[in-house]
């Protein structure tokens, strides 16, 4: 039995033959994920893809009308998971803004979304020109609404801290730039950078930007934050 006839099998004995649209919708979009971190977007196929999911090429195409509108809905997915992700960890009211930086900042590592086979996929979208603008087209609100949410909170920090010759824009676009990077190096050199490297990285740029808000975490602790409390409006 091959790897992918085996996944097949743990999927469909997991799932079940009289499974929702929503279900078979998501196995397919998990399949998708299998595949193209396996293969790439080029050796992503339709048969590739229903080989992982254990279904036939007929309900791959009453779910998807194509394999780009497939590929754009899996993107769609990871996005959206992400997003969900940071919204979640904003949610509590009494979160400090300095609390709620971190939580936007960490939200790109957490283990659901910073993981080989979606880091595998992201890249795939980035380095295949023929998807390039499919994918802006598809997560630039998302990545924008992030972005946005943290320039106002670097504004308030700012504005509490009463730093000088601060732009909360530019702190913003560093740290979406530092999210990529990582993200990047997690996926190239995973034995020797991993998440709660890159966590500590981001916080120690924090730290360093805006030091009445963020302390440095120890070297070699797990990343670390001061007490916020007195930040509190």
């Amino acid at each position: 039995m091959t790897e992918v006839t085996a996944k097949a099998a743990r999927t469909n004995k997991k799932v079940g033959r009289t499974a929702s649209r929503e279900v078979r919708r998501q196995q397919l979009i998990d399949a998708t994920i299998e595949s193209i971190a396996k293969f790439g977007i080029a050796g992503t196929t339709m048969t590739t893809v229903t080989g992982y999911a254990g279904l036939s090429i007929g309900i791959v195409n009453f779910h998807f009308d194509s394999k780009e509108n497939l590929f754009e809905e899996t993107l769609r997915y990871l996005a959206e998971e992400h997003c969900e992700t940071w919204r979640k960890r904003l949610q509590s009211p009494d979160m400090v803004p300095a609390a709620q930086l971190l939580a936007i900042a960490d939200a790109h590592f957490d283990p659901a979304i910073c993981n080989r086979k979606n880091l595998s996929l992201w890249f795939a979208f980035y380095g295949e020109a023929g998807y390039r603008a499919a994918y802006r087209e598809l997560v630039s609100e998302i990545d924008t609404e992030r972005w946005e949410t943290s320039i106002e909170v670097l504004k308030t920090i700012i504005a509490e801290g009463g730093y000088q010759g601060l732009d909360a824009e530019q702190i913003a676009t560093m740290l979406e730039g530092l999210y990529d990077g990582f993200w990047l190096n997690i996926l190239i050199y995973p034995g020797d950078f991993s998440r709660e490297e890159a966590k500590q990285r981001v916080h120690e740029y924090l730290a360093q930007t805006l030091p009445k808000h963020f302390a440095a975490p120890a070297k070699g602790a797990s990343p670390c934050q001061e007490d916020h409390s007195r930040h509190a409006p």
